[in-house]
């Protein structure tokens, strides 16, 4: 029973959006729950699963730059700003608050609504804190 979590960030690494899907699922499929819903942004930092041709057009359309690394087996490489990039690193400790909270971290939860729920709760607190 894997999940993932895929989540939107503030420029201070607050979660703002977040959305759950199951752990054999593509990033794509987080990428295209999560894309209606992107709050107006100048750039968006990204992992390599979210390296599609479609989500970064869909960015620019929205008025948004993406700073997403290529996928290694991408025949095509993709031009970056890496200095910007580094940042992503506000996200990933996003992800280690998260995992701070033990109901979270160990996934005690089998029913993926109560899941996200305690995912939420521990966002709203790390969102003020």
């Amino acid at each position: 029973m894997n999940t993932k979590l895929h989540a939107v960030t503030d420029t201070g690494g607050r979660p703002i959006r977040l959305f759950i899907t199951a752990g054999q699922v593509s990033d794509y499929t987080g990428a295209m729950a999560l894309l209606g819903d992107l709050p107006d942004a100048e750039w968006l930092l990204g992992d390599r699963g979210y390296d599609a041709d479609w989500f970064r057009e869909a960015l620019i359309e929205r008025g948004t730059r993406p700073c997403i690394p290529g996928r290694k087996s991408r025949k095509k490489t993709v031009r970056y700003d890496k200095r910007r990039y580094r940042r992503r690193n506000r996200i990933e400790r996003m992800f280690g608050r998260l995992k701070d909270w033990r109901r979270v971290s160990t996934r005690y939860d089998r029913c993926p609504k109560v899941f996200l729920s305690a995912i939420a709760l521990a966002a709203t607190v790390i969102f003020w804190l």
